[in-house]
């Protein structure tokens, strides 16, 4: 626990203009970030006695050793700033919202010349239109396939369009009317993009025009006895009616707004937003955050709206957002909103009439998702507590280990030999710090000397970013290395615009390291010979802190360095069910590497050795002679013969096939026979 005293800058070194600032631990790692109208007043208040800050502030200024500060221009960039560092460095005091679901969306691909109605979820793709998100993709389904009667756009994937193109015959959705076949040319691409475009204005609200003008045409053929284009002009409006009141309304004078509800108590707060477009609830979405920073509701606020619209532009930010609170600095919010959006954005808490009932509503599903995530987590975090707990007794370990680290070797007969490392922090997976590795000091199957050589690289990696902060010195000879003292005191940045983040030193930039974090218990995927070559690594680099056993497959035993006998969990143990999951999570990760390398390597062909030559010369070689074999067979000059090959290229194509050797050819089991290469094989 470090003294803030000790890193405390000088009142005079600190400027008073608008600003952000970052507190760093001692591995130089960020740990918060925040932003200040004036910088000066703002850390003051990071300085004073402990005993008068909140719990989680005195727990971040006593984490951290450092803490530096980027001046900038206004407020607004400010805000952007913080947004960006935040979303960069991942500080742990900061407040993150985690979304518990991946929600999907309705989405109109306006970047192909065919554009393509369809459910999408993750990150959003330029070029692309979205509405939503909606709670569930069979309610875009539904809407969509009512839709389709009037707007009939091109659903299908890219697959079965360019299968359809080729054979002339238009899919099911094409023959019953829910699909303009632009792929058979029924329709020109300006016209199609005219019914896409017509789709997106309904779902962006404009609703009202297209019914009065379908019911005006149902009239008009009524009039002139068309009466079964007339049915079928009824049917439409009655089909668009149908997908509009799937979204009730809720505000009476059409209006586009995002309603942000807060619901918290001392520890964790949910946050609930509603999309309404054209008066109507097209969509919902929820995150849930622990109040890991001393923030209040309008805190809370302020980081939903950096996370709601932080990568979003346009229309994606609508007129109107609705909050429970405003921002500490509401003007700055409204203007970075308004940059964002392109045009005024009003930012308010609604006082009267149907917003404030909205409001009330999503406030009540607040706290609702709240409640449910608190019963859920408090189940949850009962378990890992019991299993980290079990794991620790069982092991002899002094205290629970709260990050372990698996590794597992995989092969195919002694071929492509890969490990894979896994990563568990308070029992959940940390996907992000998985690693991978390729066996490199010898070949062929032997999981013991693997197993030793990947535990080496992993801790010698380890080492040497303890080396590049200064924290681990080599002492004199014999005594092994230890720990040194972290540099401490302020490290104030120069007045002036923000750097370039690609400027600062790789090493102290504050991002996390590959290998920069020790684990407490070190689990291999083998018995008592993996778990004595993962001791002896350890041992050979003189690291003594760090836990190790394994979990042998056949009767999940776990094994112990330098014991006979293994230890033995109940088999309804949660410690041992904990066991079982990191390991089977360090195969999975394992044998995926392993298959994909192999599939990798039999893809592989002597021309990728060539330096320059890519894949469409590489295409236009196999087709101009049909089979690497008879290139092989090639001279140079018939080389030169194919276009974009010079007589350079062609020397070295032909040194490159003539240095390695032909597979040995394939056989039939069954007849006997000599399968000859196919076109465009390779060999390896």
């Amino acid at each position: 626990m470090a003294d803030p005293s000790s890193y405390r800058p000088k009142p005079g070194q600190i400027p008073d203009s608008p600003g952000v600032y970052k507190f760093r631990d001692e591995h130089r790692r960020v740990i918060y970030v925040g932003k200040a109208k004036n910088l000066r007043q703002r850390l003051a208040n990071y300085f004073q006695d402990l005993a008068g800050l909140h719990p989680r502030t005195r727990t971040m200024v006593t984490t951290a050793a450092s803490v530096e500060w980027t001046v900038v221009s206004t407020e607004v960039e400010a805000l952007q700033l913080e947004y960006s560092w935040i979303k960069e460095y991942d500080p742990r005091f900061n407040v993150k919202y985690r979304d518990d679901k991946s929600y999907p969306y309705l989405a109109v691909t306006l970047n192909e010349e065919f554009p393509r109605v369809q459910v999408m979820r993750g990150a959003k793709k330029k070029g692309v239109r979205y509405f939503g998100p909606y709670g569930h993709a069979w309610a875009i389904r539904e809407t969509v396939d009512l839709m389709l009667r009037v707007f009939p756009v091109r659903t299908c994937s890219a697959g079965v369009f360019k299968n359809a193109a080729r054979t002339g015959r238009p899919c099911l959705l094409g023959y019953i009317g829910k699909c303009s076949a632009p792929c058979v040319g029924r329709v020109t691409p300006e016209e199609h993009r005219e019914l896409a475009d017509d789709f997106c204005d309904f779902m962006a609200g404009r609703t009202g025009a297209y019914i009065r003008r379908l019911e005006k045409d149902m009239t008009a053929a009524a009039e002139e006895m068309e009466y079964e284009r007339a049915a079928r002009l009824r049917d439409d409006a009655e089909a668009l009616k149908r997908a509009m009141e799937k979204s009730a309304v809720v505000l009476a004078d059409a209006t586009d707004a995002d309603l942000i509800a807060v619901a918290e108590d001392e520890l964790e707060a949910a946050v609930q937003i509603f999309h309404v477009r054209g008066g109507r609830v097209r969509g919902q979405r929820g995150w849930v955050t622990d109040k890991v920073e001393n923030v209040d509701t309008s805190g809370l606020v302020e980081h939903a709206l950096q996370q709601l619209y932080g990568e979003e532009a346009g229309d994606a930010v609508p007129k109107e957002v609705l909050v429970p609170a405003l921002p500490e600095d509401p003007d700055a919010v409204s203007q970075w909103l308004a940059d964002r959006r392109g045009s005024q954005v009003s930012l308010r808490i609604p006082q009267r009439g149907d917003k404030k009932d909205l409001m009330a509503t999503v406030q009540r599903n607040a706290q609702q998702a709240l409640g449910l995530h608190k019963t859920k987590r408090a189940s949850d975090l009962t378990t890992r507590s019991r299993a980290l707990e079990e794991i620790a007794e069982a092991l002899g370990l002094d205290t629970a280990p709260l990050r372990i680290e698996c590794f597992d070797i995989s092969h195919l007969q002694g071929d492509d030999v890969v490990a894979s490392m896994v990563v568990f922090e308070d029992g959940l997976a940390r996907k992000g710090e998985y690693r991978r590795f390729q066996i490199k000091t010898f070949e062929g199957q032997d999981d013991v000397r693997s197993m030793h050589e990947v535990i080496g690289r992993r801790f010698r990696r380890y080492l040497h970013e303890k080396e590049a902060t200064g924290e681990w010195e080599e002492t004199p000879a014999g005594t092994g290395p230890g720990l040194a003292p972290a540099p401490t005191g302020p490290v104030p940045a120069p007045p002036g615009p923000a750097p370039d983040s690609a400027a600062e030193p790789r090493e102290d930039d504050g991002r996390p390291k590959r290998f920069a974090y020790p684990p407490q218990l070190l689990v291999v995927d083998g018995g008592q010979p993996q778990v004595a070559a993962a001791k002896r690594a350890l041992d050979e680099l003189g690291i003594d802190d760090i836990a190790v056993c394994g979990l042998a497959k056949r009767l999940e035993e776990v094994w112990l360095p330098d014991d006979d006998d293994p230890v033995v969990l109940p088999r309804s143990s949660e410690g041992l069910y904990l066991l079982q999951r990191i390991r089977d999570e360090a195969h999975r990760f394992a044998i995926t590497y392993q298959r994909a390398k192999r599939a990798k390597r039999i893809r592989s062909s002597p021309l990728d050795e060539v330096a320059g030559l890519g894949d469409t010369r590489k295409q236009a070689l196999i087709k101009h002679f049909g089979s690497v074999k008879k290139l092989r067979q090639a001279t140079i000059d018939e080389i030169c013969e194919v276009p974009g090959i010079g007589r350079r290229t062609a020397e070295s194509v032909a040194v490159a096939l003539a240095s390695t050797t032909p597979a040995a050819p394939a056989v039939n089991t069954a007849t006997g026979e000599i399968i000859e290469e196919d076109d465009g094989g390779s060999t390896t």
